[in-house]
Order: C-alpha cells, then structure tokens, then sequence
C-alpha cells in the first residue's frame, strides 16, 4: 500500500465519525448505483466491502470496536427477520409438504457437503460446518413470483415452507458448536442438552412474550411507536434471557422472530421493524462480510478453488435431487419441480450467518468464510435469474417432458372460474368515506368521491379525527373540535352543491389513523379516500404514517389521492397493468367509473421487455381483451401493449399525455429479510406530475389465481370460501 493510503486507512480508523460517514455513504449510493445497473443490492454492498478493505484500499478493519458492534446488531437483525417475515398461515397449509422437502433439502446437501470436506483433506467439525453453509437457503425470488400471481401454488409454498427446517437445522447444528463448552467439538450429548435447553427457552419465551403484548397493546397499544420499542425490549430481552441460557444467539434471535411473527401477525409494526434493521444494520453487515473477503489469497490456492467448485456443484446436485424426489412423492409437473429447484439455490442469511459466527468462534479458517461469501453471491445471482427464466417461459418443454406445449408462457393467466361471479362484477360504492384534514385539499377529494357516488346514487361521509385527550372537558379538545367542525361544514356544503349527500362525522380518537378504519368500519364504507401528503420525513420511515397504517387495517379498498387539478376536468385517464392478474381489474374499474362520470377516455397499458416474442405480444393483447371483456364494461378502455425495457420509464413517458394515472398499491414485501428498496408504484409517484390515484386491497382480500401450475392453496379471503383447483 501507498503510504499516503496507510496514512489515510490509520485516520479512518481511529475516527469512528468518519467510519460511520463512509459506511451510510455506500448504504446510501451502492444500492441506487445497482438498481440502475440491474444488479442485486447484497451484490453491491458486499463488493464495497472488498474494495474497502484489506483486499482493496484498506480503509476499514472489520475489527474496529464500532465495526465489530454494528455488525453484529446487523447479522442479529437478519437473523431475526429471517424469522419475523416467514408467512405462517401458508405454512400451516403445507407443513407436512414443507417437512418433507426441508429434510431433503437440508439432509442432502449436509451429507454432500460434509463428505466433500473430508475428501479435501478437512477435519471433521469444519466438514460439517461447510455442510450447514450449504444447508439452508432463501427464496429470494419469492418476490417475483408474487408479482406474476403465483405466491399461492402448493409447490412454491412447500419450498418456502421448508426454509424454517433447514434454517433451524443448520442453526441447531451451530449450536453444537459454539455454545456450550465452546471447544467445538460434535457429539451426541451436546446435541441432547440444547435440545431440552431449547425446549424451556421457547416455553418461557412463547408464555412471557405473548402474555406481555397482549396485556401492553391492551393498555397503551394505540400508538404505533409504543408498540414498535416495547417489541423491540422484548426481542432483546427474550434474547438476553436465551444468552443466560446458553442458547446460541443466531438461533435464539431466529426463534424469536418467529414469535414475534406470530404474535403481532402483519401488522404496520412488522413493516417497521424489518425498515429499522434493512436501511442501517443489516447492510453494514453485509459490508463487513466483504472486508473479510480476502481475495488474493483464495485466487491464489488452487486447491482452495476447487473445493468451492466442489461446493457450487455440491449444491446445485443436491437442490435438484430435493426437487425430484419430490416431484415423485407429491407428483409435481415439470414447471413446478423446476421452481423449487431454482427457488432453492441462494444461500444467503443463515449462511453469511453460519460462516461469520463459525469464523468468530475460531471453527472455520478465514479462506473459508471467503469462499462461502463468493458462493452467496453466485447462488444468490443464478438462482433468481433461473427462476425468473423459468417461470417466464424461457424454456422448451419438448426437451423436459414429451407431452407438453413446445412453449411455456407463464405471463397469460386465466382467471378462477369459481370466482368470475365474485371478482368481475362490476364495483358498487355506496358510502365513501372522505378524510378531511386541511381545507387546501378536502375540495379535490370530495369531487373524486361525488364523481363515484352519484351512478351509484351513493353518500359521502366527510371525516375529520379530533386527537384525544385525558379529559374530554379541555379547552385545547374544544378548539380542535370547533375547527374540524368548520372544516366539516365546508366540505359538506361542497358535497351538496355536487348533488350529492352528506353525512359528515366527527370523532375523537386517540390515534388518526385507527380513527379512520374504525369509522369507515362502524359506516360500513365502501370505499375510503384519503390525500398522498408527505410521506418523507424520517419518522414516517421508521414509524410509518397515516396512510401506511390504513392501508394496513382498513377493511375496504382505500383511494390515495394526489389531484393537481379538479377532477370534473379529467378527460385521459391511463391505468398500467403489470400482469393480466385479477388484482388489477378494481384499479380498471375504478377507472371505469370516472371515465363514464366525465365521458374521459381510458387507457389501459401493458409492457414487454424487448425479448418478448411478436406472437407472444399479440396473446398479451387477445388475453387483455378476453379478460377486460369478462367485466361486462358499457364503454370498453383502449388496450396497449408497449415493448420497453424500463417498466417505471414506460409509464411515465406515456403518462405525459394523460391527467390521471390509477395504480395498484403493492406492498413492498422483502422475504427473508432482504433489502428494502423503493417499490414500481412508490417510485412513480415521486415522479408523475399528473394527477394521480394509488388504490389499495385489504390486506386479506386475497383471491386463487388459475395458472399452469398444476395446484393452488386455498387463500384466506374476505368472501365465500373458494375450492381448492387442480389444473394439469
């Protein structure tokens, strides 16, 4: 090194300010930098990692106090979201599926895994310790496969499933090892003790943990913040408690987010929660796993490199084993079997776990660690490429099964027949309720709802929330009252003059946004609209905001608005489809409704990448056309079909010619813990300057989609009860 650079390196290090200056640098840069070059975030973080340490400039030591500490925080975090984030109620559907699976895809590659080590020359215990690196994995492209519709089909869910037995597996298995005596070796009776350990932890944890929420969101669970630190106390508490008990803290923090999970269920909390952990702690984990890549020194060794050959290949055999076997158990077809085996290729989180902690405790050497970190980044970058070429159709069927289509398109679904009655029908809004907050915004809205009121000769419920107080005899409660009271007036004066009714409502509660969903609840609304605001202050990114909340909770479709002009004047109204999925059919018809009220004319857009075939784009156009049929429309919209690389920059080209634009709101949902980024219609909205409407679903409105897949699970939704389908 330059001794200019050294001389620099020592300056950083000593400086912890200056440390964490670089260190929210590159959370901040890197991630935006690989979006743009369509790269994995974990990609990006880790790479800056190397570049930054020992292998590259060498300005941070993994071994800084304040590395070491924030690292740790953040390998707890993952762990711990890894837990928070794994959907229990589709597990309970396909747990002796998922158990199945997990002891196929967590005993082979253990067994490979560890054989492999000692044919290398390895000792026993590290042997099995690169077994647990290849046991676990994370569905990383689980997100992809929500998008196009398919988050319900039996395989996909067993794969997801069976992560909670391979996680526990390899973490148990880790256990052994560094808790304990400590002294790393394997046997029966450690094994044994951390099991019966392991039963009164949960025990303790499962009874105190779930008496003390209950009994604090019962007393002082109105404010979401209080709710977010008094689970954050009991995590770390619970995890204080696993310490005492000598239970290893991966696995400890692991468990806990499972009851966490359990216990608080999807609600704004978990949102925050995974937020708090995914824009600071866990990417400078991911930053100090890069400093400890040492780079020369693996390249260097030729037999190093073919032991993480061994491994790569190792695992791949394994996965593909797993997914066949169970193919013939539970007679998957082809599509599905290749999901799973593609699903379950990424290493990541309990890995990097397993390796850090293995490395920390003295068990594994650090080309080790090294070479486990490349494999997550191989694994992590294949395995979601290989299922979103999968499941797109990229594959010849005639070369895997005789029987099938020459061609697979998974991006043309037909809709549940069952549910065609239930989901088609056109949308009835009777009541709308309308929150009014400050007099500059209340009169757009209230002529977005009388548009929607008046064809089905519905009535408006104008809401302004008055906040609590300890006696309701203050002087401060009777101001607010009397303002919102005017406020009230105004826009039930305005709601008239449209020609439609008024019924305004004032209440006081102590929080604005439960105010909101219990009143549209008590009035059965059919529909709540609420203004966009602002939504990037900090407190709204740790805490959420009012809109987050009642998306969260309301129990009927929620409007929020962000209207430039008056919407009387609205005469192009464009809605994107991402996927030709029922889901999107309320936003077209919401845009329906408005189309009708001022005679506008309706658009309804959908992109392709450049690789779409012609034929494959005229199907996209027959399939729209069939499915926007179904809805029985007085004045069908205008179907488009683009080819565009960018779906963001697609729409907002084509929105330069239209003054509202309707999207689905879609929650941005990071399984397993991965990195939070700004989700398609999040960051649209910060760049449209037409008006626009984001409408969001109950959060259990949700409906079986029919694809090619051959099963589907029964999906808790708000409607009667639909049957389980079976397509071959």
């Amino acid at each position: 090194m330059y001794p200019f650079m050294e001389l620099i390196s020592q300056f950083f290090n000593k400086e912890t300010i200056i440390v964490l200056f670089i260190l929210l640098a590159v959370i901040l840069i890197v991630p935006i930098l690989c979006e743009r070059l369509k790269l994995p975030g974990i990609l990006g973080l880790v790479g800056a990692g190397v570049v930054l340490g020992p292998s590259g400039w060498n300005l941070l030591d993994a071994e800084l106090p304040v590395m070491h500490l924030l690292s740790d925080i953040g390998l707890s975090y993952l762990i711990f979201v890894a837990g928070l984030e794994f959907n229990i109620q589709l597990f309970s559907q396909v747990k002796t599926h998922s158990f199945v699976y997990g002891c196929f895809a967590f005993g082979l590659s253990l067994i490979l895994g560890t054989w492999m080590g000692l044919i290398t020359g390895l000792s026993w215990d590290i042997s099995i310790l690169i077994g647990c690196l290849m046991s676990s994995y994370t569905t990383l492209a689980y997100p992809l496969l929500m998008r196009l519709g398919l988050a319900t089909n039996e395989a996909i869910n067993v794969v997801i499933g069976a992560t909670i037995f391979s996680n526990l597996g390899t973490l148990i298995i880790l256990a052994i090892f560094v808790g304990g005596s400590h002294n790393g070796s394997f046997n029966l009776s450690k094994l044994i003790s951390i099991l019966i350990i392991l039963t009164i932890y949960i025990l303790i944890v499962i009874i105190g943990f779930d008496w003390g929420c209950k009994e604090f969101f019962r007393r002082y669970g109105d404010d979401e913040s209080n709710k977010f630190v008094y689970v954050l106390i009991a995590v770390f508490l619970a995890n204080f408690i696993g310490q005492c008990m000598e239970v290893e803290r991966a696995l400890s923090f692991f468990i806990t987010g499972l009851l966490v999970n359990k216990t608080i269920g999807e609600s704004p909390v978990k949102g925050r929660l995974v937020y708090v952990g995914s824009v600071v702690f866990i990417p400078i984990f991911f930053i100090d796993s890069g400093l400890l890549l040492d780079m020369p020194n693996l390249v260097q060794n030729y037999r190093r490199f073919t032991l993480f050959l061994l491994m790569f290949l190792s695992l791949i055999f394994s996965r593909f084993v797993g997914a066949m076997l169970a193919k013939i158990i539970y007679r998957y077809n082809w599509q599905e079997t290749l999901t799973i085996w593609s699903l379950s290729i990424p290493l990541m989180y309990t890995t990097l776990a397993i390796a850090l902690e293995g490395y920390r405790s003295h068990l594994l050497p650090q080309y080790i660690v090294s070479g486990a970190i490349i494999l997550i980044l191989v694994t992590s970058t294949m395995g979601s490429w290989l299922t979103d070429w999968i499941v797109k159709g990229n594959i010849n069927a005639n070369s895997l099964l005789a029987d099938q289509p020459t061609s697979i398109d998974f991006d043309l679904f037909e809709p549940y027949s069952a549910s065609k009655d239930m989901y088609f029908k056109n949308i009835s809004i009777k009541n709308i309720i309308v929150h009014v907050q400050k007099s500059q915004t209340y009169p757009y809205l209230i002529e977005l709802s009388a548009l929607l009121t008046q064809q089905n000769k519905g009535k408006i419920v104008p809401l302004a929330i008055a906040p609590a107080t300890a006696h309701m005899d203050a002087p401060s409660l009777e101001d607010i009252c009397q303002s919102k009271s005017q406020l009230l007036e105004k826009a039930t004066i305005h709601s008239q003059a449209l020609g439609s009714q008024a019924d305004p409502l004032l209440r006081i509660d102590n929080a604005l946004a439960p105010g909101i969903t219990r009143a549209a609840r008590e009035r059965k609304a059919s529909l709540i609209v609420m203004d966009w605001g602002k939504r990037s202050d900090l407190r709204a990114g740790l805490f959420g905001n009012v809109i987050d909340s009642v998306l969260w909770s309301a129990h009927c479709p929620v409007a929020v608005a962000r209207l430039v002009d008056s919407p009387q004047k609205i005469q192009r109204i464009l809605v994107p489809i991402e996927n030709l999925l029922t889901p999107t059919l309320k936003p077209v018809q919401l845009a329906q409704m408005l189309a009708d009220a001022n005679q506008a004319h309706l658009t309804l857009l959908n992109m392709c990448d450049r690789h779409t075939s012609s034929g494959k784009i005229t199907a996209r156009r027959s399939r729209l056309l069939r499915l926007i049929a179904q809805l029985d429309l007085p004045n069908p919209p205008e179907i488009q079909v683009i080819v565009h690389e960018s779906m963001t920059q697609a729409i907002l080209q084509a929105a330069r010619l239209y003054d509202l634009v309707i999207l689905p709101f879609t929650r941005n949902h990071s399984y397993q813990g991965g990195l939070v980024v700004s989700d398609l219609t999040t960051e649209l909205a910060k760049h449209l300057t037409c008006s626009i409407i984001i409408l969001g679903e109950p959060q259990t409105s949700q409906i079986i989609i029919r694809h090619p897949f051959s099963k589907t699970l029964p999906v808790k939704v708000q409607k009667p009860h639909l049957q389980r389908s079976k397509m071959g």
